[in-house]
């Protein structure tokens, strides 16, 4: 339910930094709606990968949440080492993202395609090393078993606590194609990332497409509020905490596209990469509360 409101908070952030009145919260849900209640047009040069494509990558993103858990409650499916299993499931949603964009056979969507897998290659050795880092905190290799198990008592635990919840924010706008990666209202075809993979698609597929997005940032939205609940709590005190940092994440996303600039497109690996050396800076951290560092 968060996701159906979280792209219209985005909305209202810009356009209340904007000084303008802008659409409401319920904007992009009915834009989805009208969609949903569309047919899809496919081209005759396409093949059957491109009107699977959408449905995958949907459902791909809705096996991931249902891995994530919530405080002490566990994710529908959890299981030792889940998140390497939740990373390949996103990856598999991406995967067909990118070659039905290849299957049109339209070269600017393949441009897209390069930039975006691109993109997620280099994002995804800091998502592996920051799990990594808690698993060997906490002794556990389930998102369940780490969140379950992690406490912040020190000033180093706080700080990496912090760092941990800033490479996920990043993580998000990188899935997201979203500022300062990339620019969802751009209409240069040359410069666009996602939004030039999907030119082609219509109707139900584009609404499909346009809700996964939403997902995808409620989606890490709930892992950042895992690290903001006290380990034991009631259902009572972690609803209105995930709500709350699925509001704050929102408007923190709104808030960035407001006030930052798109990067040059060769200067968006250099700022991506950057992650893994947050990441590594996590792992000495962890290292140090672990006392394996004097």
């Amino acid at each position: 339910m968060v996701s159906c409101f979280f792209g219209g908070i985005v909305i209202r952030t810009k356009s209340v930094f904007a000084g303008r009145k802008g659409p409401g919260i319920f904007q992009p849900l009915k834009d989805e709606w009208r969609l949903f209640r569309k047919g899809s047009v496919y081209s005759n040069t396409s093949s059957f990968i491109f009107q699977i494509a959408p449905t995958v990558y949907f459902v791909s993103i809705i096996l991931a949440i249902t891995m994530i858990p919530l405080g002490n409650h566990a994710g529908l499916i959890s299981f030792n080492g889940d998140f390497v299993f939740f990373a390949y499931l996103l990856t598999i949603g991406k995967f067909f993202n990118i070659i039905s964009a290849l299957d049109t056979g339209n070269s600017l969507e393949g441009m897209g395609a390069s930039r975006e897998a691109l993109y997620s290659m280099l994002a995804e050795p800091a998502f592996f090393i920051l799990m990594a880092s808690f698993a060997l905190l906490t002794g556990h290799t389930s998102f369940q078993g780490i969140f379950g198990s992690l406490h912040f008592y020190t000033y180093i635990s706080y700080a990496v606590g912090f760092l941990a919840a800033f490479v996920f924010v990043i993580i998000a706008l990188i899935e997201n194609s979203r500022m300062p990666v990339d620019d969802p209202k751009t209409h240069l075809e040359l410069t666009m990332v996602h939004e030039v993979m999907i030119l082609d698609n219509s109707g139900f597929d584009l609404g499909l497409l346009l809700h996964a997005s939403n997902l995808k940032f409620a989606m890490y939205g709930a892992i950042i509020s895992n690290f903001f609940l006290t380990p034991g709590s009631e259902l009572y005190y972690t609803i209105p905490i995930f709500i709350l940092t699925q509001v704050l994440f929102a408007v923190l996303v709104g808030f960035i596209e407001s006030f930052m600039a798109r990067f040059r497109l060769n200067h968006n690996p250099q700022y991506i990469f950057t992650l893994t050396s947050v990441t590594l800076l996590i792992f000495l951290g962890v290292m140090l509360m672990l006392g394996k560092i004097a």
